[in-house]
């Protein structure tokens, strides 16, 4: 295994160089292309920490520092300051071992042509047109082009191209829309230019969150006009009125004060994992969602979801984009008084942001729906990634070189363990056929007796080994060329993890099928006798890969375990005198899970269907007797090679494979169990 170069004492600057001040540092490499840009509150303590002994740094930062020729950094005043100045850098340099933001599509706006002498309203993708209003973005451009024409309705104003325009205005006849009553700017001369400008800011006042008072005056005006016998005026303002009715029914009403609606807020959730994080932003205006953007975005080095968060609300109000007065987030960013002030200076004379994690109600709820979104982004994204054959073919040539293997992984197979506080203890055997998963031959695993997580790992493999081998010694022929026996396994766990299988294989004879593990904290690959972990590119394939195998295999074994726990509560309410499986389903029904069941006070149980006080009574009871009996003391375990030699009952307890509705259980549930 190479190990990087540390060439830092080539660029490190002397510890009184460096001042204490807040500031903005960057990382540089030997062609002067920025690495690297960061901001602190004490510029000599944040730099210090990049100069510590190499092995004790983070792997990202590591490589960062091993690309490093030159550290610069740039004194400022306030963390205000240094946070608004790293983020113009970060935009500007786009240095790649900081987070990469990457929008999913390109959003159509709504906009505004302020700017010009008779403003028009234009659909657009072009976030950078001079003196334009933009609102939104909106998720889908057919929609936005049906609220248009609604709005031009209510809102009669120029539609016609500037061509058009400056001939009409230069020639004194109509435009060509103006003439068949399509076009209401000045060039119809129908109207003045002064005219036209205040009903354009009604429009933008609109937009910006007026919904019911210009209502209420199209209303109020309609019915001045049809009491003073102006009907076609009274007509006109109607179908205005009902325009203006209709683009308020096309947004959802989210929140509301009482009966007026007038919160003015955005909503950003998030969900991360070790390589990418998807971000959702719900834009509510009066109450409604007026638009929604969603980002992908690549982890940096160093990177928590707080500073992850805080960058990605600096880059949802780039430009002219005007951040409202309240901004909810799951967890405070880092820094939040600095970034309340930024973001402040954004809106002048017009009040202080506020940056807040809502605890209840319907904001609670609202960020729910964000932190949702935000988690099938995430999962559309990777899917998307996994779709393509060319990446799936990069990542197993990849995983053959930096695992030093003959041939590519054709078929990889992975084991998780999963517990609940040591209780229930299950396994789960999920397996890929050219980086994809082949459901149909998962399988399940009970471990009744274990010391610890590397003893179920060191029984599991020990069963699979003994399958494999009877399978070889039986003679059956493999029904493809990679089919039924793995080139490579991989379990769910550091260094002891990898150990404990690899005494396993070699009690098996095994020897024609690689290992390795996959530890969560750092993602760093573990071979059986390398004393380092391989450590992959965060943008490898490979590593991408092998995350998915291991997620997929922790999903499967904590599925497993679920069931199983809702299965011996099922059998242990069904021993109560008058609970049925009929009953005892409807109760398992009612509530939604074990947890939930076992957490259900009396009245609870007694107010569910079918049940009554006397059946609740004996369920609390039944339950409370049944666990103070767990938690009596286990028998001693039996010793590691009883209960893992391979051809033993124990070993035999392989379960069949499961069914494709099993497999094919719904992710991104929360980790009810521990795994190894």
């Amino acid at each position: 295994m190479i190990q990087p170069v540390d060439n830092r004492a080539a660029f490190r600057p002397a510890q009184g160089e460096i001042p204490t001040s807040p500031g903005v540092y960057r990382f540089s490499d030997r062609h002067g292309r920025v690495l690297y840009i960061g901001k602190a509150k004490n510029l000599r303590a944040r730099l210090s920490n990049y100069f510590q002994p190499l092995h004790s740094l983070m792997p990202r930062t590591r490589t960062m520092l091993t690309l490093a020729a030159k550290v610069d950094w740039t004194v400022v005043a306030t963390d205000t300051e240094s946070l608004v100045l790293e983020h113009t850098w970060i935009t500007e340099f786009k240095p790649p071992f900081n987070v990469q933001f990457k929008d999913d599509k390109t959003y159509p706006y709504l906009a505004v042509t302020l700017r010009e002498e008779a403003p028009r309203l234009i659909i657009t993708r072009n976030e950078r047109i001079r003196g334009a209003r933009y609102f939104g973005p909106y998720p889908k451009v057919w929609a936005l082009r049906e609220t248009t024409q609604l709005l031009q309705r209510a809102f009669p104003i120029r539609t016609c191209n500037d061509a058009d325009y400056k001939r009409a205005m230069q020639s004194g006849r109509p435009c060509l829309a103006g003439q068949i009553g399509r076009c209401h700017g000045p060039c119809s001369h129908l109207i003045t230019v002064e005219a036209h400008r205040e009903r354009v800011n009604e429009l933008v006042a609109f937009l910006a969150g007026g919904d019911t008072r210009h209502l209420r005056e199209l209303q109020r005006a309609m019915r001045d006009a049809a009491a003073e016998q102006r009907y076609e005026d009274a007509a006109r303002m109607r179908d205005q009125a009902q325009a203006v009715e209709h683009v308020m029914e096309k947004n959802a009403v989210v929140l509301g004060t009482g009966s007026k609606l007038d919160v003015n807020l955005d909503v950003f959730g998030l969900r991360s994992d070790e390589l990418a994080a998807a971000a959702h932003q719900f834009i509510i205006r009066e109450g409604r969602i007026r638009g929604e953007r969603s980002w992908i975005v690549d982890v940096e080095l160093d990177g928590s979801p707080a500073k992850l968060l805080e960058q990605v609300i600096q880059s949802a109000y780039d430009g002219e984009r005007e951040p409202p007065p309240e901004i909810l987030v799951p967890l405070l960013p880092e820094n939040t008084p600095a970034l309340e002030e930024a973001l402040s200076a954004q809106r002048p004379r017009r009040g202080r942001v506020r940056v807040r994690v809502p605890e209840r109600g319907d904001k609670a709820q609202l960020m729910d729906r964000a932190v949702l979104n935000a988690g099938e982004n995430l999962i559309r994204h990777k899917l998307k990634r996994a779709a393509d054959l060319t990446a799936r073919t990069d990542a197993l040539a990849e995983l053959q070189q930096a695992l030093g293997m003959d041939e590519p992984p054709l078929r990889i197979e992975c084991i998780d363990v999963s517990h609940l506080q040591g209780t229930g203890v299950v396994a789960s055997l999920v397996v890929f056929e050219d980086g994809l998963p082949a459901k149909g031959a998962y399988r399940k695993y009970r471990i009744e007796q274990t010391s610890d997580d590397t003893d179920s790992i060191h029984q599991v493999v020990s069963r699979r080994a003994a399958q494999l081998n009877a399978a070889r010694e039986a003679g059956e022929q493999p029904s493809g060329v990679y089919r039924d026996r793995p080139q490579l396994l991989i379990v769910d766990g550091g260094e002891p993890q990898v150990r404990a299988a690899a005494r396993a294989l070699d009690a098996a004879g095994i020897t024609d099928v690689a290992l390795c593990g996959i530890a969560k904290r750092l993602e760093e690959i573990w071979l059986p006798h390398d004393p380092f972990p391989v450590i992959l590119p965060r943008t490898s394939e490979a590593l991408f890969l092998v995350q998915r195998v291991r997620d997929e295999a922790h999903r499967f074994a904590i599925t497993f375990q679920r069931q199983r726990r809702s299965t011996s509560i099922a059998s242990r309410l069904s021993e109560i005198p008058g609970l049925g499986p009929k009953r005892v389903q409807g109760l398992l029904k009612h509530f939604g899970s074990v947890t939930r069941l076992r957490a259900a006070s009396h009245d609870e149980l007694a107010s569910a269907p079918g049940l009554g006080p006397k059946l609740a009574e004996q369920i609390l009871a039944h339950l409370a007797s049944s666990d103070s009996a767990a938690t009596e003391p286990a028998a001693e375990p039996a010793p590691e090679s009883a209960a893992a030699e391979p051809g033993s009952p124990a070993a035999a307890k392989l379960e069949a494979p499961n069914d494709e509705a099993s497999a094919g259980a719904p992710q991104g549930a929360p980790d009810e169990g521990n795994t190894a």
